[in-house]
């Protein structure tokens, strides 16, 4: 459990400082934070499924900041796309990069297959996610939309 708690706030640190590095307003980055916590809380969470793989959890992982992040913004008023960002760190699949590139230049060509097939695997389901969260939300707003006119008549 301690453990846990110890990479959620590794998380939101990280979320806080690359909110810093690209320059977020103050008022975001305490957001932007929570923002990836969501994110790869989701991805923590659905990964421990038996059935779950890579795959799956990045997109219900970037499906949650896609989420999260259009609500946020909506609230404070910001783009959304000031909380993706911050939100997409702790999912971007870093090492499985470093493999490919590394088996590249070892010449391992096995390896470099397998390493780049995950690599395309985990970025196609984080931006299916992002993708997939942007159709829910407008599903939504439309729902809102109909019941606002109906309610009125």
């Amino acid at each position: 459990m301690m453990t846990l708690i110890i990479k959620v706030i590794c998380v939101y640190l990280a979320g806080v400082g690359f909110g810093m590095i690209v320059n977020l307003p103050l008022r975001a980055f305490n957001v932007a934070g929570l923002s990836g916590v969501v994110g790869w809380l989701v991805y923590y969470l659905v990964s421990l499924l038996p059935s779950a793989g890579l795959g799956i959890s990045n997109f219900c992982g970037a499906m949650a900041i896609g989420l999260f992040s259009m609500i946020m913004a909506r609230i404070m008023k910001i783009p959304s796309i000031v909380f993706d960002v911050p939100g997409l760190v702790p999912l971007v699949p870093g090492s499985q990069a470093y493999l490919v590139v590394k088996s590249f230049t070892v010449g391992d060509s096995h390896l470099l297959g397998l390493y780049a097939a995950q690599l395309v695997w985990i970025s196609g389901s984080i931006a299916l996610g992002f993708i997939a969260a942007e159709g829910v939300f407008r599903v939504w707003q439309q729902i809102k939309a109909y019941r606002s006119i109906f309610k009125r008549s």
